[in-house]
């Protein structure tokens, strides 16, 4: 039985499924079939008899675990798949912490904090210590912060080692804004990973539990890790080490962000006394020859890698178009003419098939305007999110004060939206109360010593609105029904209909009150998912973890558009026709890359953003850019020459428009005009 199952694989994919003791390195290339291989390794471990509860899948985006547990319920029984542990980083973090978090000094009805959250804790403890300036940007702070927890250092470790004033100061700033944090019961979303290290470290007995019940383990993206999520994966693997990694270092692109090359390339050093098995796979399912043999020799510049050779049984393929344009606006000119051609010449094409690929979000203003111009559909990723906009946060600022009182970050977001008689003086009131009383606003809004400092409406409301948190509270104590209890609770508390208060726009505030109705919808089908009925913590967890690809919208990810990303956004998608723009000097590479010389990750990410084209791939570069307000001149990308010549044109635009005579394609431009509705 489970030979068949692995008579599906090619010989290097069975390979790696049928490894199942001891640490295992998949270096899987892109579009090699990496997840088929995971789903078909715990498929496979089940068939020889694994317990499905002894087997954690952890990868980086809800999207990636979602399809793992669906491939795996299509091979062997749901109830079967169900037992298994799949998901992301935080989500297993999350799970462990609301077990165990209790030995750490906080709660489990603990809440995690959102980028909003985070700004306005970061300028209190700015504030507090008098390091509020421009000279030191709080999004700067941010990231030393939440480096400094991927390195495991405390507050109190990263004041000790300090180098200069500046980091001394953001050292303080980060054990103020810890104290902050703890004294809310709130997390950011590297405390997650940091303390579930610390939970291990720190108590043993913790450790060893979760070691028995999670005996193999699988971890997606290996090279996107950094250095905690390393230390914990080592820890949970032990002795035993079943261990099984699937990563490609070509495609380790985040090391802005944490990740540590390292990790993958030196595994077989980290486990040797295991005995790692290393599997290559190398038959990429989804481009064509030349597009790989281009990508394997610009990544075969990179000295430090795993050698690998993508090839396909998918035939060459045409060659590489290279176009120069007279400036950035005739190269976003091109790019939709070219999209033009190509749906109006070939039926098969669909505008879903094209993607614009670019180095930084900014360049995607004048692709954007070229598109409009031409009538051509496309679909923005990473531009506003639904889950992004103020109303949505607020609605759900609302709902977290239910499951921790100690939030005062959502209490002050909230607590004038709409207004409600608790102005300024009665704010600054409570916080001066805060300092005496040191309890959260939520309790001390309803007590006596507050209310005696306030009158009138503002004394009637602050009773009014203690009273409904209170009285929600304890309906929400009762799991289900989350979402026409959310109704009732945003009716009570006055922020429904409120909305028409805060927005004057008639319009505007139909709208906003349109997009709460929409997540409070979300909610529903949350419940509708979930096989219990769900508290209201489980939805506020789901909600906070929410990764970029949940928040695209089903029926636009579906929609018959072209994609405009960036090529860390694009990682992990394909498509048949890829633009690439912008290759020039000081854009891709990144100038900041160039001037620090460390082009390596810049070449793995020039990469990945040629593999993700399946059949044609057009590179542009402009002889002219508006940069930092004015004209300049621009110069190829010196990466340009890293490509094979045998298999690249080089070309202008009106090289490539002779496909059909003018007139057939005027009339097909036309044709397409009037479908859309254009004039």
């Amino acid at each position: 039985m489970g030979g068949s199952l692995l008579d599906q694989l090619n010989p290097q994919q069975r390979e790696a499924a049928r490894t199942i003791y001891g640490p295992v390195l998949v270096l899987a290339g892109a579009g090699t079939g990496k997840t088929r291989v995971i789903t078909f390794r715990i498929a496979y471990m089940l068939q020889q008899g694994i317990p499905p509860e002894q087997i954690l899948a952890m990868t980086f985006t809800n999207k990636a675990a979602r399809e793992m547990k669906e491939r795996i319920a299509a091979m062997v029984t749901p109830a079967v798949a169900r037992q298994v542990t799949v998901g992301t980083f935080h989500s297993f973090c999350a799970r462990v912490l609301r077990q165990d978090i209790a030995v750490l000094g906080f709660t489990p009805s603990f809440t995690i904090a959102d980028d909003s959250d985070q700004q306005g804790i970061l300028k209190q403890a700015a504030g507090e210590l008098g390091l509020l300036s421009d000279n030191l940007p709080l999004g700067e702070v941010k990231w030393y912060i939440g480096d400094c927890k991927n390195r495991l250092l405390t507050p109190d470790q990263a004041i000790r080692t300090a180098d200069t004033e500046t980091e001394a100061a953001k050292a303080h700033i980060y054990r103020r804004y810890q104290q902050i944090l703890e004294n809310q019961n709130m997390l950011d979303f590297d405390d997650m990973l940091f303390l579930v290290y610390r939970l291990f470290h720190e108590h043993p007995d913790r450790l060893e539990k979760y070691r028995d019940r999670y005996r193999f383990l699988l971890v997606d993206e290996y090279q996107d890790t950094n250095m905690v999520q390393f230390k914990m994966i080592e820890m949970l693997a032990g002795d035993r080490c079943n261990l099984c990694v699937v990563g490609d270092d070509d495609q380790s692109i985040y090391g802005w962000r944490g990740a540590v090359v390292d990790n993958i390339l030196g595994f077989p050093q980290y486990f040797h006394h295991k005995g790692v098995k290393e599997v290559r796979l190398e038959q990429n399912y989804r481009s064509t020859n030349k597009i790989l043999t281009a990508a394997n020799r610009v990544i075969a510049a990179n000295t430090a890698r795993f050698d690998k050779k993508l090839w396909s049984a998918n035939g060459d393929g045409d060659n590489l178009a290279v176009v120069k344009t007279a400036s950035a606006e005739d190269e976003a000119g091109f790019v939709a003419n070219m999209i033009l051609q190509e749906i109006a010449t070939d039926s098969q094409r669909c505008y879903h098939d094209f993607a614009i690929l670019y180095r930084s979000n900014h360049m995607s203003r004048q692709l954007e305007q070229s598109l409009r111009q031409a009538g051509v559909p496309y679909r923005l990723v990473g531009g506003q999110e639904f889950y992004h906009r103020k109303e949505i946060k607020d609605a759900a600022a609302y709902l977290k004060l239910l499951v921790n009182p100690r939030e005062d970050q959502s209490f002050l977001r909230i607590i004038g939206v709409p207004a409600r008689g608790i102005g300024d003086k009665a704010i600054s009131e409570l916080k001066r109360l805060q300092q005496t009383e040191h309890l959260p606003f939520c309790r001390l809004i309803g007590s006596d010593a507050f209310l005696g400092l306030v009158a009138g409406r503002g004394h009637a409301s602050a009773r009014a609105f203690s009273q409904t948190l209170e009285k929600h509270r304890r309906l929400f104590g009762e799991p289900g029904d989350l979402a026409n209890k959310t109704i009732a609770y945003l009716r009570e508390i006055g922020y429904l209909d409120g909305l028409v208060k805060i927005y004057r726009d008639r319009e505007d505030a139909e709208s906003r009150q349109e997009n709460v109705y929409e997540f409070i919808n979300s909610i529903a089908q949350f419940e509708k998912k979930c096989e219990q009925p769900p508290t209201l913590a489980d939805y506020l967890e789901n909600f906070a973890l929410l990764d970029d690809n949940d928040r695209t919208a089903e029926e636009e990810e579906n929609a018959d558009a072209v994609t405009l990303s960036t090529v860390h956004a694009a990682k992990g998608l394909e498509f048949p026709v890829v633009f690439l723009v912008g290759m020039e000097f000081n854009i891709f590479p990144h100038e900041r890359a160039v001037r620090d010389n460390s082009l390596d990750e810049e070449l793995r990410l020039f990469y990945v953003a040629i593999t993700r084209a399946k059949t044609r791939l057009f590179i542009s570069h402009a002889g002219t850019r508006m940069r930092y307000g004015m004209e300049k001149i621009q110069r190829p990308s010196q990466f340009l020459k890293l490509l094979p010549e045998e298999l690249v044109d080089k070309c202008r635009p009106e090289d490539l428009f002779q496909t059909m005579g003018k007139d057939d394609l005027n009339q097909k431009f036309a044709d397409i005009f009037a479908m859309l509705g254009g004039q």
